[in-house]
């Protein structure tokens, strides 16, 4: 029974590494920031970029991130303002407000979380 449970655990700790593919900023969150994001937060008229600072239509403007400061610490999507927000962890959804009411998905937020837990690359 102890060696059945070792197995298990063993295999609990090393097949998440080997599911997830590395995901890619320009293939995967890029239309992800485009589809749910951009249209708030587009310099110099959108509501989000005039409120805050920030723009999401390239890699290094959603590095630099806000007036406040940044919004992801790569390698840490618990810790990351912009997962926090789209994961509905602070209040209400903020950055889903697009005209259909829809939001995001939850397999782009998934995508967003493990983009970030990677390392935020600029792939």
């Amino acid at each position: 029974m102890q060696y059945s449970n070792t197995i298990l655990l063993t295999l609990a700790i090393i097949l998440p590494a080997c599911v997830y593919h590395q995901v890619s900023y320009e293939q995967d969150i890029s239309p992800i920031l485009a589809k749910n994001c951009n249209g708030c937060h587009m310099a110099p008229n959108g509501y989000g970029y005039r409120k805050i600072g920030l723009k999401m239509d390239s890699y290094d403007s959603i590095i630099q991130g806000t007036i406040y400061g940044p919004i992801i610490v790569a390698g840490d999507s618990r810790r990351s303002m912009l997962n926090k927000l789209v994961e509905g962890r602070v209040g209400n959804r903020q950055c889903n407000s697009r005209g259909d009411k829809k939001g995001i998905s939850k397999e782009d937020i998934e995508v967003l979380r493990i983009w970030v837990d990677q390392g935020a690359l600029n792939n």
